[in-house]
């Protein structure tokens, strides 16, 4: 990856949901996480604070569940590495209101920043679209990303997936809550269900 024109992530995920109106946000684990509390706790936000490779399958449950509502993910590259089966079930459900956002900085951020596949010979823009997500991005600019921020907000033509190079800074975490019930229970009622 050049080192040059990397974009900063927390102004990529602020810039993401400074129009989110009802999205709903899931966040994988680690640092995207962090990125997610800092642009501002919101109701409607799904932290993951133990299921590394598990966003997108939460992601993609909850658009299934709510297929008016944009749903959007923001996770890692190695989050999604976990997790790269995922993107073979979003194309073949094929949900209309899901973005998948991966902040991917080539580094396995939570574990001690380790090279990650994609400094290699992986290509999640590719991945993606040999899963049959049709809609897919490698964003490079942060021009690219207000265009991106206003699509995800579209209902009916998704599924999306884009792929942010990010620079490798380590930011202060942002912390959220961490309680697993609490974070249900509140996602629930925000979508209009009872606390379980």
């Amino acid at each position: 990856m050049s080192k040059a024109n990397l974009l900063e992530r927390r102004s990529v995920v602020s810039s993401l949901l400074a129009k989110r109106k009802d999205a709903v946000v899931v966040g994988g684990l680690g640092a995207s996480t962090y990125d997610i509390a800092a642009a501002g706790d919101h109701d409607r936000n799904f932290y993951l604070w133990g299921a590394m490779g598990g966003a997108v399958m939460i992601g993609l449950g909850v658009a299934l569940a709510q297929p008016k509502l944009p749903v959007i993910v923001i996770t890692g590259d190695g989050e999604m590495l976990m997790g790269i089966g995922s993107l073979a079930t979003v194309g073949l459900q094929k949900p209309k209101n899901l973005t998948i956002v991966v902040l991917d900085n080539e580094r396995y951020g939570e574990t001690g920043g380790q090279a990650s596949h994609t400094a290699a010979t992986v290509d999640l823009v590719g991945a993606a679209k040999a899963c049959g997500i049709s809609d897919v991005r490698a964003i490079a600019t942060m021009a690219e990303i207000e265009a991106f921020a206003s699509a995800i907000q579209d209902v009916s033509a998704g599924p999306r997936f884009a792929s942010v190079k990010i620079d490798g800074a380590n930011l202060e975490r942002v912390l959220a809550n961490r309680d697993g019930t609490f974070l249900v229970n509140r996602i629930r009622g925000a979508l209009g269900f009872n606390a379980i």
